[in-house]
């Protein structure tokens, strides 16, 4: 059987159309994304006055001319990765006095997404046999599971072992170990290592399973991230680069030698690594500029066949 697996999408609406037309293209077998669904903020596209908008969209402010122009924008920004939100002053001002409501702002937002991104996906998948695995990342509130959970053709595999086919089992986590960031779904070492190796014990064949985590493994290459200054700053203009992977899951896949791991959370961590039988992958995730990475992978008894990182 042939796999498609991409991650880190972080809200980008394009990314998740490339993601559903990627089973076709690659003519895989089965859809699987990983960890990071959501996106990081709110774009807000400020009403001027005689029909005219402001919106600011990484650091380059946009004076907008029409509703056409407005149009285009939201899709700009949608694609990005970011949510649109169309206002007005008045808006803005009270939103900024209101604690705690632009938290509650942002969560409606990403939750609308979802709920699109499932629809969407439903749609296109209706009248296949395409199965399609989403397991959220640390980075995604624990409110879109729900969301997940309603769709038709989509599967959310949190904590879960999937039957991949007669051979091939996966088990699913989307948490990591702390980062600077205090994201959703974070824990120590010692309890990703438990919540992974509760459903190791639950294969009937780990040999020739796949290990679908999002934290990759320490010192593989495929954790390496810009070192950050104490003030969270890029050091070095970003050109060092440092571990940041998780030391229990590098234990874990040693240890037990799955067939393939799938990997994501560091963006820039693309690539792969073989741990003697292992194959272990990270496509990376070029999210903002609305390329999907993903990697297509064959499976077979007791080995991999071929495998491409893919860019589209």
């Amino acid at each position: 059987m042939k796999i498609f697996f991409a991650t880190d999408v972080h809200g980008s609406e394009i990314c998740w159309k490339k993601f559903m037309s990627a089973a076709k293209f690659y003519e895989a077998d089965v859809l699987i994304l990983g960890g990071d669904m959501t996106g990081k903020a709110i774009v807000p596209i400020v009403a001027q006055g005689d029909g005219k908008y402001k919106v600011t969209l990484l650091d380059q402010e946009t004076i907008l001319n029409s509703k056409e122009e407005v149009d285009q924008m939201v899709s700009t920004i949608k694609n990005r990765g970011y949510y649109p939100y169309v206002t007005n002053p008045d808006e803005v001002a009270e939103i900024s006095n209101m604690p705690g409501r632009s938290d509650e702002l942002f969560l409606k937002e990403a939750l609308n997404t979802m709920q699109r991104w499932m629809e969407y996906a439903d749609a296109k998948l209706e009248g296949t046999n395409m199965r399609c695995f989403v397991c959220p990342g640390n980075d995604d509130m624990f409110e879109i599971d729900d969301v997940i959970k309603q769709a038709k053709h989509v599967e959310l595999t949190e904590g879960k072992i999937v039957q991949l086919d007669e051979h091939h089992e996966m088990i699913n986590c989307g948490w990591t170990t702390p980062t600077p960031w205090k994201t959703e779904r974070e824990e120590s070492e010692d309890q990703l290592r438990q919540r992974i190796q509760v459903m190791i014990d639950q294969l009937k064949d780990v040999k020739n399973s796949v290990f679908q985590i999002h934290n990759p493994p320490y010192g593989s290459g495929l954790d390496e991230a810009p070192e950050l200054t104490k003030d969270m700053r890029p050091a070095f203009a970003g050109r060092s680069l440092v571990p940041v992977g998780s030391h229990a899951v590098l234990e874990l896949i040693e240890k037990y030698q799955p067939l393939l791991t799938l990997h994501g959370h560091i963006h820039e961590g693309k690539g792969t690594r073989i741990y003697k039988r292992t194959l272990c992958i990270n496509p990376g995730s070029m999210y903002e500029q609305g390329m999907l990475h993903g990697a297509v992978v064959e499976l077979k008894p007791n080995k991999i066949g071929t495998y491409i990182l893919t860019t589209g």
